[in-house]
């Protein structure tokens, strides 16, 4: 089959490997109709995860058809149409037992393009398959189950969640890529104040708006106002860079909450000189997956509109130049970028 090959730090090419084999009972072999290239990725493909080998297929996000089972898989069938999870989960350990599915102690977390060969590619060897799949229903699209991989779940449990928007509050969302965008989507289920969205990319901050934005500004007066100000009940921070964390830590209020979501691949500044007195809570998280099911009945009835967050799709064929436009977002205009074997670039 064709993939995406990790060979080193920036050196990727789409190569012919060998098909995906059952190598444990648990196993499933998922043919992919729809993946996705994440910021996870574009930090593998810089060198920031080192316990990533070169040879290692990439991608942790995908829709498909099972084809083929291990022995010990009793919810799947071949023929089944399955998100694929980014996280793979045992089932059985104390962490899955709490649903903490990123953190299983069974030989799970993040597998999928990190310790195996990923979802980026004509198909993929699934571990653990009947607690690391969902069901897609037939009536839901491609393009909007596999936003259900990861990233809503990671914008929901990681920021919305961990972050514990509440009615009236006030929330700030730094960073308007994809997962900073469905934080938007899904705070607005909590009936916030207000939702203020700050990122540099001006066509960013117009989607931020179309999606649920009450203010969608560059970092400037709002930040100054909140900072001088009452300052926003919850800052989640999906933009990756360290001066937006920096700038979180100026806009929470007095025990508020900042919910960290990005991938940081460089170390950011912890002003504690400034926040010691505050009692500002932060958190971090790998996303668990849990809320998948609950997030796709929300879209099923059309309470979650993100549709409009897939901007760029591509055909498996073109995953490198599709690595390009995401990568370049905020001058390509790309949010999600998703692709599909036989797809029109588009």
């Amino acid at each position: 089959m064709r993939a995406l090959v990790y060979h080193g730090p920036a050196h990727t090419s789409w190569d012919t490997v060998p098909d995906p084999v059952i190598e444990e009972a648990t196993d499933a072999i998922v043919r992919v109709d729809a993946t996705t290239v994440c910021g996870t990725d574009l930090h593998i493909r810089r060198g920031d995860f080192p316990e990533v080998k070169p040879g290692t297929v990439l991608g942790h996000e995908a829709v498909g058809e099972v084809k083929e089972i291990g022995s010990q898989v009793h919810h799947l069938r071949p023929g089944d149409q399955v998100i694929v999870s980014s996280v793979s989960a045992c089932g059985h350990c104390g962490e899955c037992r709490d649903t903490r599915y990123g953190q299983c102690r069974g030989g799970g977390g993040w597998m999928l393009g990190n310790l195996v060969n990923g979802t980026q590619a004509e198909s993929v060897r699934v571990p653990f398959a009947d607690h690391s799949t969902t069901r897609r229903p037939y009536d839901l699209a491609l393009d909007d189950a596999v936003l259900l991989a990861e990233l809503l779940p990671t914008a929901y449990e990681v920021g919305v969640r961990n972050g514990h928007v509440c009615p009236g509050d006030t929330v700030v969302v730094v960073g308007a890529g994809p997962v900073g965008l469905a934080a938007v989507v899904l705070a607005r289920l909590y009936s916030p104040r207000r939702i203020i969205v700050v990122d540099l990319a001006g066509a960013r901050l117009e989607t931020a708006a179309r999606v649920g934005a009450d203010v969608a500004e560059s970092p400037g007066k709002m930040i100054t106002d909140l900072s001088e100000g009452p300052g926003a009940d919850v800052v989640i921070e999906a933009s990756g860079d360290p001066d937006g964390f920096v700038l979180c830590t100026r806009a929470v209020r007095t025990g508020g909450h900042i919910a960290n979501i990005g991938t940081h691949g460089k170390p950011a500044t912890l002003h504690l000189e400034s926040l010691w007195r505050k009692n500002v809570t932060i958190s971090t998280g790998q996303v668990d997956t849990s809320s998948t099911s609950w997030l796709l009945e929300l879209m099923r009835f059309g309470h979650l509109p993100v549709s409009r967050l897939v901007t760029h799709t591509f055909g498996m064929d073109r995953m490198e130049d599709a690595y390009e436009v995401f990568a370049g977002g905020p001058i390509t205009g790309a949010l999600k970028v998703v692709l599909h074997p036989d797809s029109t670039p588009g």
